[in-house]
């Protein structure tokens, strides 16, 4: 049982590689432990949670998970504004990307414009960049690197 308002860490490698950490909210969590898999066969150290809630916001996890990682990377299926800006709120409250607490963040949800409504669900996570092998796109562009 989870107490109301608090994630979980699902998956956890430790590691000399690049420290980056998926923070799902929704039913993004298979995507996040896809490309955790595909992450971590190109070195990088990955660590998976489920925020499980938006409201109220699991601050103590936002915070342990920026002490920890380079990059954290928020994923959902909300739109701008949901989950992601949120987390990126407090991160700027609790000045987590400033000085030597520097911890990059990026939001990845359903973009603003219309997604076709009669494709099958894959499809439309497809056309919304939602896919596992999107999150992996994301880590290595803010990260700068190729592999």
């Amino acid at each position: 049982f989870l107490e109301p308002g608090r994630g979980r860490v699902v998956h956890e490698q430790k590691g000399a590689g690049r420290k980056v950490c998926i923070l799902s909210y929704g039913a993004r969590l298979a995507e996040a432990m896809a490309a955790a898999t595909d992450l971590e066969a190109r070195g990088y150290a990955v660590t998976v949670a489920d925020a499980r809630w938006a409201k109220p916001l699991d601050r103590e996890l936002v915070n342990h998970l920026a002490e920890h990682h380079e990059l954290v990377v928020t994923i959902e299926e909300n739109a701008i504004g949901g989950f992601g800006s949120a987390v990126l709120e407090h991160a700027a409250a609790e000045g987590l990307t400033d000085g030597s607490r520097r911890t990059m963040f990026r939001t990845m949800h359903m973009p603003d414009r219309n997604i076709d409504q009669e494709a099958s669900t894959e499809k439309q996570y497809e056309a919304a960049e939602l896919r596992a092998r999107h999150i992996v796109d994301t880590v290595k562009r803010a990260l700068g690197t190729e592999n």
